[in-house]
């Protein structure tokens, strides 16, 4: 347990950090397979709706700094990848 009172309030920050990045990982990933669910279905509609929600929500959490750049880039396109495989089967 810290004693320094700067680390005891760093500490207090970092819980709360943790657990709002936490939170918007967690929706990002409940995103990801509604769009996923929703190609599976073939409604195309439903699918480019889902798509755009699950990449508006990885792009806020890069600018937020919830994500790196590069992650928030890389998983947008592993995304469009599976959907555009689940919706030509």
């Amino acid at each position: 347990m810290a004693n320094i009172k700067s680390q005891i309030k760093r500490n207090r920050q970092n819980d709360k950090h943790r657990l709002r990045n936490r939170a918007v990982r967690s929706e990002i990933n409940t995103r990801t397979r509604n769009a996923e669910a929703a190609a599976e279905n073939g409604d195309a509609e439903e699918t480019a709706e889902a798509a755009r929600l699950a990449i508006k929500r990885i792009d806020k959490a890069a600018s937020n700094g919830v994500l790196h750049p590069n992650t928030a880039a890389r998983k947008k396109s592993r995304l469009m990848k599976r959907l555009a495989r689940l919706q030509t089967d």
